[in-house]
């Protein structure tokens, strides 16, 4: 598509030639049209990058798509109603400088829009233009405070079993190839598989040897496709295909037989044995016979009677699962993660999103709005941890020219003994509980009670004794260095003996890791009132999450996929902050007339 031409100059009959007997100075839909639109007007030279300049019919301009998906996510509508809102909604029209009368589009247009601003990778085009907007107004500053908090987000797919995820795989991969081979050109085993597959399903209220049977038959069934696709160079490079090879790969083990020394390895084909086990998710009633069980193979179905070697095909057990496999083909990469224990155990396949918010220390006034607004929001894997997700945000704000916040507010996942010392050694102050050193064991000291510097190789126990004998450690794999603390001697006749030492323990030591100094030093500190006043400042994340949630939809993902998802939370985020910017500039009209007034009193 190529660009349209272009015009910011109001229409003699818009809805701006008479916005003044419709909308007030503070009225929100004027606000955005005064402040707002004019800087999506200057993303226009991005957002031309994911169009053709001059080739293919004229496009919808692409700055009204952006501003009409802000309002989406501003109001709450869906593509649809956004549509209906600028036939019918004055203020909409205003906001985006619309003629009334202009002719609307189709609501898939905006699917085409946001599937274009994936494809050139431009999500987050618009929150950071908003972003950079709010620094130049002195609304926020580069060198902010900032909070950091995680939230779930559920994916746009429900949640499968073992068995739904491979059938369905299945499914999709043989519809698939159903578009690119005639029936002709089809193998032999072609109308059992679509027939048990894409025509029928699955009964689940069998018992649990049936739905293990049929996870097994499944496994077979999906050899045989990827063996056949194996001599079929295109056919095996369809999306569909290429995500059946990685649920098979992912739930099940193919194994050859051992054969004898002597025996030499025949050119046949293939027979594939299928060994069903219990699903782990369901134990059955009574124990299924691990007897293998002979599933038709590709030499079967089209009747040779050669010789074939053997393959034996297994579903995996539940330890061997990858915490990152497939659970739903409709949405690969919404990935499965569990929060909490015991009733308060939460679990959920989608992503995570991490959400940094400036702070600002200063005291309101009565009646004034927030000062603090989104300052970047990542989305990742579900089953990614906060750590990974702060590390994603950092390079995100660099990216958008923010630098390293010179203090962070973070809750206890964020913080470790390697973080602390990081931002020690980076100037920075990162303001979040420490985990604790673990129970107690039968009343005995935990490392709390030591006083340790690992710097110096120096640890007082809490009878008072400096170590005998320290030793550094360093794991060969991974390079995790710690350090193991001994006292020898002092132990014998210490009056403490009985509250450090376990049963049979001649001598205390303790291990702990490099950075150890640093913990121990914010394990100290939080127990003190100034911090616990400053983390106060973090409580306020958890609000913001919540107006996220409630009043954008930040809970549910509204596509699928980790781009357009991403898509959506910066929408998402500088809707939240075009709403905040709004409210402070209509307080200070407010304050404005207010003024006046009371000068035209005096």
């Amino acid at each position: 598509m190529s660009l349209p031409v272009f015009s910011t100059q109001s229409y003699l009959f818009s809805t701006a030639a008479i916005s003044g007997e419709l909308f007030a100075p503070e009225d929100r839909y004027r606000l955005f049209g005064q402040i707002v639109y004019p800087e999506l007007v200057g993303l226009r030279g991005k957002l031309a990058t994911a169009y053709h300049a001059t080739e293919g019919r004229p496009a919808l301009e692409p700055v009204w798509l952006s501003g009409v998906t802000l309002l989406q996510y501003l109001d709450g509508v869906p593509d649809r109603l956004a549509v209906e809102m600028l036939k019918y909604h004055a203020g909409w029209n205003f906001g985006l400088n619309r003629q009334l009368g202009d002719p609307l589009f189709h609501p898939t247009t905006l699917v085409y829009f946001r599937r274009r601003i994936v494809n050139h990778q431009l999500e987050a085009v618009v929150f950071e233009g908003l972003l950079d907007r709010l620094v130049r107004e002195g609304l926020l500053s580069r060198q902010r405070r900032q909070r950091l908090d995680s939230t779930q987000m559920l994916g746009a797919v429900s949640r499968m079993s073992r068995l739904d995820c491979v059938r369905e795989s299945l499914r999709l991969a043989l519809k698939e190839l159903a578009e690119q081979r005639p029936e002709n050109q089809r193998p032999a085993w072609w109308p059992q598989l679509w027939e048990r597959y894409v025509d029928s399903q699955v009964d689940y209220r069998a018992g649990a040897e049936v739905l293990t049977s049929k996870l097994a038959e499944a496994g077979a069934d999906a050899h045989q496709v990827l063996t056949w696709l194996a001599g079929q160079a295109e056919l095996a490079q369809g999306e569909k295909a290429q995500l059946l090879q990685r649920v098979f790969g992912e739930q099940f083990t193919v194994a050859t037989p051992p054969r004898s020394p002597d025996s030499k390895p025949p050119d046949e084909p293939t027979r594939i044995i299928v060994k069903a086990e219990v699903l782990p998710e369901e134990p059955p009633a009574r124990p299924v016979e691990s007897t293998p069980a002979v599933a038709p193979s590709p030499a079967s179905s089209t009747g040779s009677n050669e010789p074939r070697n053997e393959a034996i095909i297994q579903p995996k057990g539940k330890g061997e699962l990858a915490s990152n496999r497939v659970q739903n083909p409709h949405d690969p990469e919404a990935t499965y993660a569990v929060k909490g224990q015991g009733q308060k155990k939460k679990e959920h396949v989608g992503y995570k999103v991490q959400v940094a918010e400036s702070v600002s220390e200063a005291e309101l006034a009565p009646g004034e709005p927030t000062r603090n607004f989104i300052t970047g929001i990542v989305t990742h894997p579900a089953l990614e941890s906060d750590e990974a997700g702060a590390e994603k945000m950092t390079a995100e704000q660099a990216a958008m020219g923010l630098p390293k916040p010179p203090v962070e507010y973070v809750d206890g996942a964020y913080v470790s003994a390697a973080k602390l010392a990081q931002a020690q050694a980076e100037g920075r102050e990162l303001i979040g509980p420490a985990p604790d050193a673990g129970q107690k064991l039968d009343g005995r000291f935990t490392t709390e009670a030591f006083d340790i510097t690992v710097e110096e190789r120096r640890a007082i126990c809490p009878g008072g004794h400096p170590n005998t004998q320290c030793s550094r450690l360093e794991e060969e794999k991974t390079g995790k260095v710690s350090f193991r603390f001994e006292w020898d001697s002092c132990c014998t006749a210490c009056p403490l003996r009985s509250r450090c030492l376990g049963e049979g323990q001649k001598h205390r030591t303790i291990t702990v890791g490099e950075h150890h100094t640093a913990l121990q030093a914010r394990r100290r500190e939080q127990a003190t009132e100034a911090f616990k006043a400053r983390m106060k400042h973090r409580n306020g994340i958890e609000g913001t999450l919540s107006e996220l949630v409630r009043a954008h939809g930040l809970r549910r993902a509204r596509y699928r996929g980790l781009a357009k998802t991403q898509l959506q939370n910066y929408f998402m985020a500088a809707a939240c902050n075009v709403k905040r910017w709004l409210r402070r500039e209509a307080w200070k009209v407010q304050q404005a007339v207010s003024a006046l007034a009371a000068n035209a009193t005096v």
